[in-house]
Formats: structure tokens, C-alpha cells, sequence
């Protein structure tokens, strides 16, 4: 770790030289690079300095104390173990920086919601985590612009495609994928019972421009008039797009535009992220799941977080970690949950990483 740690270090004091000599202002691509890459290092190099600073204190004060008695001696051990803690603890923060990234973090991502068990009230709760979804974007200046959404007749969904736009959307909403389950007694119900309801959730990274190639050979374009849930809501005019690719069978519907254009590039985008995801997943199925996997099949016994309503907990399965604020989350304040799996997620590599070694 520490010869990697200096080659990171080496390399880093070579980007700033770079960055500091005139003539890098005349080459604004290599200074976007470079300044990209010194952005991306700094934290580790100034972690490792600490690190390097915090273990030649503690040896100069061991030292010191070999040469002292008494109340001196003592105070410098204390002095020497308070540096040592400190040193290994910037040793394992300096692990988890060094951890791979997942190459897919900074992009934006295609978020899906559907109904899952529980009729009616399944898709009440997949449109209060389509609200939900779009509160915790809000907060974050990300962009949440819908795809598709299938609405009942009592306002729930049974549907919902939108695309998550901005820098690290896909980072953090990656670990929403999954089966949610809710326990609440429902308005319909008239003599308390609670019910159970799942909706599935999954989240794909969005797909570089050069990463998929469609073939026109290989898609056929449906134009269609788009449907609501009735009233004003029914578009007269065949404005909706339906995109099928053969080769997967991976069906893309959007309707959420009244211009036939803009209805046609969202259905792209998705496609282009659901086909991105299907290529990656045969590509290396160890390091990404396909969306199957993603989604479970929505049965009331498949999840990864449950939200108790008469409780107000939420509760994810995967690192049995509870939060108990139902109001707070479902308006978006997602942040302590997501960071307990992120953190959960390190942890993980990192134990997996020390036991191979």
C-alpha cells in the first residue's frame, strides 16, 4: 500500500508542477485533465501526508521515552499511542480511498418504479416513492425528468421511467435498486388492517454516447396517442414513442411530452441505459447485476427495505439499519441512509480485499 501511496503522491506533485507552468493556460483541454486528476488525488495525498507526519511523531516520541523515567516518561508513551491511534486510523481511511471506484459513480442514471404485489395500494406506495425520489433530486440540483409514468385512476403508479440527471445521480442512488416493501393500513381499508405492498425499484447508470452503438436494422419506432388516466389528461394526438430493440427485446415507452421529438430522445436516452446495462451484465456478471437481479420479482418475500408505517421505520435488510423518521424520508431526507450503505459498501471491499491477501 505505501509504495502505491507514494507513486500517487509522485504523480500528484507532477500534475501541480504541470498545472503551475504558463503555458498550460494555452491548452484548455489538458488543463480541464489535469486539473480533473489533481482534484481526484488531493484528499489521498493529504491523507497520506498526515499519515506520514503522524507516525514520525510517534516514533520520535517512543524514542524520546526510552531515554526518560517517571512523569516524563509517561507522558511521552501517551504522547507516542495517542499518535500511533491516529496514524492507524488515517491507515484505514487511506485503505477505503485506495479502494477501486466504480467507473459508472459520476454519471446521471435511469430511475424505474413499478407496482408490485398488492394491487391498488402497491401503486399508491410506487407514487409516494416517485415523490419521494423526486424531493431527495430536488435537493440534491439534480434533474428528474420523467420518461414514463402510468397513473391509476387513484392517483397511485404503476409506473414510472425518468431520467436522473447531474453528477453522481448514479452514485447515489445506485443501492435504491431493489424490492421495497410497505406495511400501512391503507385509506380503502375500513377496519384498520395493516397491509403489505411491494413496488420494485431499479437504478441504471446512464450509457456514454460511445458506448452504445444501435443498429437502425434492429429497432422498430411506434407512434401511438398517449393514455392517462382520463379527462384532460389524454393526449388527442399521436405524440407518444414506443422504441423496440429485437435483438434484447428491451421495450421503451415514453409519453410524458407533448412534442413528438422530445418524447423520442428520452426514450433513447433510456434505451441506450437499459441496453448499456444488459451488455454490462453479460460483459461480467461478478461485477454488475442485470436488471432482473435488480428488481426481484416484487414478491412481498423479496426486499431490501421496509417502511413501517404505524412505526414510522424504515428499515433496510441488507445492513440492518433502521431509521425512524417516516415523515423526513418520504420528503426526500434519503442522505443518513444512503451513506450507511455506501459505507457498508467499502467495508465490505475492504474485508474482501484483506482476505485475499
Amino acid at each position: 500500500m505505501l509504495r502505491k501511496l507514494e507513486a500517487v503522491v509522485a504523480r500528484f506533485e507532477e500534475v501541480e508542477r504541470e498545472l503551475s507552468s504558463p503555458e498550460i493556460f494555452s491548452d484548455v483541454e489538458r488543463y480541464a485533465r489535469l486539473s480533473k486528476e489533481r482534484a481526484e488525488t488531493e484528499e489521498i495525498v493529504e491523507k497520506y501526508r498526515a499519515y506520514c507526519k503522524r507516525c514520525k511523531e510517534a516514533e520520535a516520541a517512543f524514542a524520546e521515552a526510552e531515554k526518560e523515567s517517571g512523569e516524563m516518561r509517561a507522558m511521552l508513551l501517551e504522547e507516542g499511542y495517542a499518535c500511533k491511534e491516529g496514524a492507524d486510523s488515517l491507515e484505514r481511511e487511506l485503505k477505503l480511498l485506495l479502494l477501486p471506484k466504480d467507473k459508472n459513480d459520476e454519471r446521471g442514471c435511469v430511475l424505474e418504479i413499478r407496482a408490485g404485489a398488492g394491487g391498488e395500494e402497491a401503486a399508491l406506495f410506487g407514487a409516494v416513492l416517485y415523490r419521494m425520489y423526486m424531493s431527495y433530486c430536488e435537493k440534491h440540483r439534480f434533474s428528474f425528468e420523467t420518461v414514463d409514468l402510468s397513473e391509476t385512476e387513484l392517483g397511485g403508479v404503476k409506473e414510472a421511467v425518468v431520467n436522473v440527471g447531474g453528477r453522481g445521480a448514479y452514485k447515489r442512488l445506485k443501492y435504491e435498486s431493489g424490492v421495497h416493501r410497505v406495511q400501512r393500513v391503507p385509506e380503502t381499508e375500513s377496519q384498520g388492517r395493516i397491509h403489505t405492498s411491494t413496488a420494485t425499484v431499479a437504478v441504471l447508470p446512464e450509457a456514454e454516447e460511445v458506448e452504445v452503438d444501435i443498429d437502425e436494422k434492429d429497432i422498430r419506432v411506434d407512434l401511438f396517442r398517449s393514455s392517462g388516466a382520463g379527462g384532460q389528461k389524454v393526449n388527442k394526438t399521436e405524440t407518444a414513442i414506443r422504441i423496440t430493440h429485437f435483438p434484447t427485446g428491451i421495450v421503451v415507452t415514453c409519453q410524458d411530452e407533448r412534442s413528438q421529438l422530445k418524447n423520442k430522445e428520452k426514450a433513447f436516452r433510456v434505451l441506450k441505459a437499459r441496453l448499456y446495462d444488459h451488455y454490462r451484465s453479460q460483459a461480467d456478471n461478478k461485477e454488475a447485476q442485470n436488471r432482473r437481479s435488480l428488481v426481484g420479482t416484487g414478491d412481498r418475500s423479496e426486499r431490501i427495505r421496509t417502511y413501517n408505517f404505524p412505526q414510522s421505520r424504515i428499515t433496510d435488510h441488507r445492513i440492518g439499519f433502521s431509521l425512524f423518521d417516516m415523515d423526513g424520508f418520504l420528503a426526500g431526507e434519503l442522505d443518513e441512509m444512503i451513506d450507511a450503505l455506501a459505507r457498508a459498501d467499502r467495508e465490505a471491499m475492504l474485508a474482501a480485499g484483506s482476505g485475499e491477501d
